[in-house]
């Protein structure tokens, strides 16, 4: 894995910015179901006096059946309900349960999350978690994709992944490159290093389950940069496109080198940008 670094010191504030856990945990962001429930949309709102980011991926645990976030999305202070898109990850259970969601820091492992950033239909999504499930062997009786993240040695080995890249021992840094072996499994940037370190570990965690029982090839350092440098460079030149947000912003999405991205643009700043 390689630390990314932004150049020379930003002139632009950094905007205060909580995330998904923080906004729960601080009683200012609720999510729940529609009045009449509906698989691909629910409704979140920001009750609290900070912005709120929202990542494409991460996990809604309750309603009728968990979901996940079909893309990033800052729901700005005081937002009042939005509809917010999302896909299913619990496709065996519909019921009459809990009406709001939690979040248990969960975040979908690349291999699924490159879908939800190609907006593939929700099938694909269904066969991702099946095919995740599979290769941990952590089955569901309602095909839950959070049940890998619940089986005790999955738990214990993401655990040891997290000590060993711990952000805070490197404060400057704003995103990260991983690589699974010669790999490259993914980049995620933040405009501020205070939210990367915030967001990383559940992020890391996410990556860390693509690898999983898996035998890496051997790790080349000098490649992985050369390979990291020319994807950032090409990402900055990119051509793509933008368009509005539910929450503040926009979205700008692009594909390169056969890989997708997207980068939540806010006040001449990018927010987040993930490359899958």
């Amino acid at each position: 894995m390689l630390w990314l670094h932004a150049k020379g010191t930003a002139a632009t504030p950094s905007l205060e910015i909580l995330t998904l856990d923080e906004g729960r945990a601080r009683g200012a962001l609720t999510v729940i179901e529609r009045a009449q429930a509906s698989v691909p949309e629910l409704i979140a709102e920001n009750r609290g006096k900070t912005h709120v980011l929202l990542l494409a991926g991460e996990i809604l645990i309750g309603g009728k059946q968990n979901r996940v976030l079909r893309e990033d999305l800052l729901l700005p202070p005081l937002s009042g309900p939005r509809n917010i898109a999302v896909y299913c990850v619990e496709q065996g259970r519909w019921n009459e349960g809990r009406k709001d969601f939690d979040s248990r820091g969960s975040v979908v492992q690349p291999s699924v999350r490159s879908q939800v950033l190609r907006k593939a239909e929700q099938s694909r999504i269904w066969s991702g978690v099946a095919a995740a499930s599979r290769s941990v062997a952590a089955p569901s009786p309602t095909g839950s994709y959070q049940a890998i993240y619940d089986k005790p040695e999955v738990k214990a080995q993401l655990e040891e992944t997290s000590r060993r890249f711990d952000p805070t021992m490197v404060p400057t840094a704003v995103g990260a490159a991983v690589f699974v072996g010669p790999n490259l499994a993914g980049v995620d940037c933040f405009h501020a290093p205070g939210l990367f370190t915030r967001e990383w570990p559940k992020l890391l965690r996410a990556y860390a389950l693509d690898a999983y029982g898996v035998t890496a090839g051997a790790w080349d350092e000098a490649a992985g940069r050369a390979r990291t440098d020319g994807l950032l460079r090409a990402a900055a030149r990119v051509e793509g496109g933008a368009r509005g947000s539910v929450g503040a912003g926009r979205l700008f999405e692009f594909t390169l080198d056969g890989r997708r991205g997207a980068a939540l643009l806010f006040e001449s700043q990018a927010i987040h940008v993930a490359i899958l």
